[in-house]
């Protein structure tokens, strides 16, 4: 049995998932590093600390191209060397790869490889790019949502207007934390 693929996403109660201008050398954009202030509880036996714990024994990640590379590749290791599976339009690099990165531009063959190479652990999925197109491919099992108590007011959004299909959402996890409410979703299928 493989494991989940599974969104983890801080995101501030206006639904922003970075600040506005977030771009290379700023990638949570303007006040954006708000919403992972409750990491500084990650070495706890907290809910924040248990969270960080289970994100960080995934099995493999699946992120977006532009996500990638506004975290500078994570210097070719996200975690423990798991492999890193990037979605994007354009496969051609133009630069070197770590060995356990790969470029992929089909949604569904990403899924497959990276549930195949996470075996019963779950796969950490990063970008709202990456969980919109898994969510629309079906792909898409749970979303971990780290809600923090601020209003953005601009940047970049998980889910915007353009999003058309109906998708319902089971709340299967709820844990108070200080400073953030850590939320699991499973989809709906």
């Amino acid at each position: 049995m493989s494991g989940p693929l599974r969104l983890y996403m801080s995101m501030s109660l206006d639904g922003f998932i970075t600040g506005p201008d977030d771009r290379k050398g700023q990638g949570l954009g303007h006040n954006g590093g708000r919403l992972f202030n409750w990491l500084d509880d990650r070495m706890s036996a907290g809910p924040s600390g248990q969270i960080f714990r289970e994100a960080m024994a995934t099995g493999a990640v699946i992120a977006g191209r532009r996500t990638f590379e506004l975290a500078d590749r994570w210097h070719g290791d996200h975690h423990d060397g798991v492999t890193i599976h990037i979605l994007t339009h354009r496969v051609d690099d133009g630069g070197e790869l770590s060995g356990n990165t790969t470029f992929h531009s089909d949604v569904a063959a990403c899924a497959a490889q990276a549930r195949a190479e996470a075996g019963d652990r779950a796969v950490l999925v990063h970008g709202a790019g990456a969980a919109q197109s898994l969510l629309r491919a079906g792909e898409l099992d749970e979303l971990e949502i780290h809600l923090v108590p601020v209003l953005l007011g601009a940047g970049r959004r998980l889910f915007g207007s353009t999003e058309s299909a109906h998708i319902e959402l089971e709340l299967v996890r709820r844990l108070e934390a200080r400073d953030v409410t850590h939320l699991r979703y499973r989809v709906a299928k």
